[in-house]
């Protein structure tokens, strides 16, 4: 029996092929020649208004200046012909007919292109609605509006910075300013008192500094391990993050031990979530649940603690009853990283590095490798993207450590050698030093240089206190606005 293969279907000697083929094969080409006869009005038509997101924050603003801009999601099948920012101190909804800047059109190769506007000659104490905008050849795609204000005077802010306690060098010495010394210091955190607390990592150490400047060593004895109890025989492993509760208790990610550790007011230790095995297992019973290179650690008002689960990718909850559950991020045995904003176990994270909460018990994290500040509600679990992302990555580069203050202004230290103000009007600040540059200098502004800067704080006061990895040091900042 004959059998026929795929080749004898578009065979001329075949009967099927001329019974079956030939007859639709000939309706094809008359449609499409007939096709051809009509106008481009189709082709035309398939040509859209481009879409635009505007960048969510406003970067230093002055009383003359700022900077927005926004990123092209969709160009609608056709050339951009135009894109920046329109702005308008009376039109809520600017358009290009407004106040407007005109940017380099951006290469059309990439999948989410950003641009950046600067915006000069804007009133003092003015109030302006700006939005990015796009257009081609099918019209203008505006993205959503940002409002923000200017500065009365406001011509910038001066972030002074200065070393408060250790030398630059490797080393374990406590003593006073620069007569101490640290080994990678990471997470920092501010007690009710004004005393700073430092993860001392290479040291194993949680460090002690007094506002003025005295170090001493509150927990640990320099030696690699698990060990709980009085804190000068206590023993971590490459501590982390820190965060203090109401009662003035100081929890630690223990980042090597993959543990979360509990220090008393009286020093000691104790072993608060994990076992010590490196993984993904949540639940209510202490033995069983499992952590992987926990980075942050916070508190909300409650007494829950959120967790930076940094090798899981995902943000852990534990009540005060020791009940520890996955808040947002997937908890599948892969435990891929990625960069989805959703609800619960559908949101993606890239290596969570820090994290804080504010009054609202909302919970913000550094989603480091994603380049993003991230939002989630409690207890529900819903994450979104405060700032930045894959498509704006250069606004914070390698976010490493996150603080808020009263006033839910946010402070971010950029791996790449910045420290960043972003407020709570959205306006994105840089504080101190430069991205991309590294090194150990005091001064103000981009003068300043630090070396990975990691853990941040701020106090009561307004100063801010940087743990500065690899300059093994602790620098403070103050800031003031110059007129």
């Amino acid at each position: 029996m004959k059998i026929f293969t795929p080749y004898c279907f578009i065979c001329m000697k075949n009967p099927l092929f001329r019974i079956f083929f030939l007859p639709a094969f000939f309706l094809t080409v008359l449609i499409l020649i007939n096709s051809c006869k009509k106008s481009s009005t189709a082709t035309s038509s398939s040509v859209t208004v481009p879409v635009v997101i505007t960048n969510g924050t406003i970067i230093n603003v002055t009383s003359t200046t700022a900077q927005s801009g926004g990123v092209v999601t969709g160009f609608g099948n056709a050339s951009v012909l135009a894109n920046g920012v329109c702005y308008s101190a009376t039109n809520s909804t600017p358009t290009i007919a407004d106040g407007k800047t005109t940017d380099p059109i951006v290469p059309q190769n990439y999948l989410y292109p950003p641009f950046t506007s600067k915006l000069t000659g804007l009133k003092p104490n003015t109030t302006y609605y700006v939005r990015a905008y796009v257009t081609n050849s099918a019209g203008t795609g505006y993205g959503s509006v940002i409002k923000f204000t200017t500065g009365l005077t406001l011509t910038s802010l001066v972030a002074t910075v200065t070393t408060f306690a250790g030398n630059g060098a490797p080393g374990y010495t406590d003593g006073t300013g620069v007569g101490a010394a640290f080994n990678s210091p990471q997470g920092i955190a501010v007690d009710a008192q004004g005393n700073l607390f430092v993860a001392d990592s290479y040291n194993h150490c949680i460090r002690k500094i007094t506002p003025a400047g005295v170090v001493t060593t509150f927990a640990g004895s320099q030696t690699l391990g698990h060990q709980d109890g009085p804190a000068a025989t206590a023993q971590f492993y490459a501590p982390k993050g820190l965060a203090f509760d109401s009662q003035g208790n100081l929890f630690v990610a223990d980042y090597g031990n993959n543990l979360i550790r509990k220090i008393t007011p009286a020093g000691i230790v104790s072993t608060y979530a994990g076992n010590g095995t490196a993984g993904l297992v949540d639940g209510s019973t202490a033995s069983l649940i499992e952590f992987n290179g926990p980075a942050g650690v916070a508190l909300d008002a409650a007494g829950n603690l959120y967790i930076a689960d940094r090798g899981n990718n995902v943000v852990r909850k534990v009540t005060p009853a020791g009940a520890v559950s996955v808040l947002a991020g997937t908890n599948s045995t892969t435990r891929i990283p990625g960069y989805v904003d959703a609800t619960d176990l559908l949101a993606a994270f890239h290596y969570p590095n820090s994290l804080v909460v504010d009054a609202s018990a909302n919970v913000y994290v550094v989603d480091q490798i994603n380049a993003a500040i991230r939002k989630i509600t409690t207890p529900a679990g819903v994450t979104t993207t405060l700032a930045g992302g894959p498509s704006q990555s250069t606004l914070f580069n390698i976010p490493a450590g996150i603080a808020i203050d009263a006033q839910n202004n946010f402070y971010i230290t950029d791996e790449t050698g910045r420290v960043i103000e972003y407020t709570s009007a959205n306006v994105i600040y840089i504080l101190a030093g430069s991205a991309n540059v590294s090194g150990f200098v005091n001064g103000s502004g981009a003068s300043a240089q630090f070396n990975s800067p990691q853990g941040i704080a701020v106090d009561a006061n307004g100063n801010i206190y940087v743990a500065d990895q690899g300059n093994n040091c602790i620098r403070k900042i103050t800031v003031a606005i110059t007129n």
